[in-house]
């Protein structure tokens, strides 16, 4: 079993879903966690079920990440109270699954200051001291949606686009520090999200047959902590219907189209 005893890394939405799943992962395996989310009620809650499970303590901060200047002061508070940071998990972020038409301009803002916004803010603040102590990891949870865009979902694949883009780019950027970036590219996963993105339930029902375990993807997130892994693509015939698209998106469309449009 691999021990993070000694590592301290942030969990951006760690009360549900992936962000509650990767937490106990790495309570498990020694780490120090640092829990962000917006409901101080759920974090205590988190913090206590942490502590009963395996015996150890975390901290946590309650933080709107679609104020920046609240995030920006909270990742002061935390780097002030730390000597060493080690690595940080931006898994917080919410999709609205609806036609570009009739998204509201409140609506687009939002799920940009959360989804991306939000990482561009943790990343400014931490690469000088991952730079400085030659170390450090960076992990975004993204989505297959910034790779294969599709119908009623304009700007959440706007803002998985920019995630990956700005991802990339960082790591090519750090690499000679010693700093890894890493971005997670996922299919559905089997969590609260669907109950902003899609509350009819209809497209939870069409891909409910292959959608992801939280707790599947937390595991493979600790098997390539600290690891210079470029991307962690989950599940993997996805993957293949990415390249796919990557090379040839007239034909993909094509043969993926039933497949593309169950929003």
């Amino acid at each position: 079993m691999r021990n993070f005893k000694g590592k301290t890394i942030i969990v951006t939405g760690a009360t549900s879903g992936i962000g509650e799943k990767t937490c106990e992962q790495l309570i498990k395996h020694k780490a120090q966690v640092i829990m962000i989310a917006r409901s101080t009620e759920k974090l205590k809650k988190m913090q206590e079920k942490l502590f009963n499970l395996y015996q150890r303590s975390s901290e946590f901060y309650t933080v709107d990440l679609s104020n920046q200047s609240e995030w920006k002061q909270t990742l002061e508070e935390i780097m002030k109270k730390h000597q060493s940071i080690d690595g940080i998990i931006n898994n917080a972020g919410f999709g609205i699954f609806d036609h570009a038409v009739t998204m509201t301009s409140e609506d687009i803002e939002k799920m940009f200051q959360v989804n991306v916004f939000a990482i561009m803010e943790a990343t400014k603040a931490l690469l000088p001291y991952f730079m400085k102590q030659k170390h450090g990891h960076i992990i975004n949870i993204a989505s297959f949606a910034g790779k294969i865009a599709t119908s009623k979902s304009s700007i959440y694949s706007a803002t998985k686009h920019a995630v990956l883009g700005y991802t990339n780019a960082v790591r090519s950027e750090v690499k000679p520090y010693g700093v890894y970036v890493t971005s997670v590219n996922l299919g559905p996963v089997r969590t609260a999200f669907f109950q902003t993105a899609d509350p009819s339930g209809a497209y939870q029902k069409a891909v409910s047959r292959y959608m992801l375990d939280p707790e599947s993807v937390a595991k493979h997130i600790i098997k390539n902590l600290f690891k210079p892994k470029r991307e962690i693509n989950l599940p993997k015939w996805m993957e293949f219907g990415s390249r796919m698209y990557a090379m040839a998106p007239g034909i993909a469309e094509k043969l993926m189209s039933g497949s593309l449009n169950k929003k």
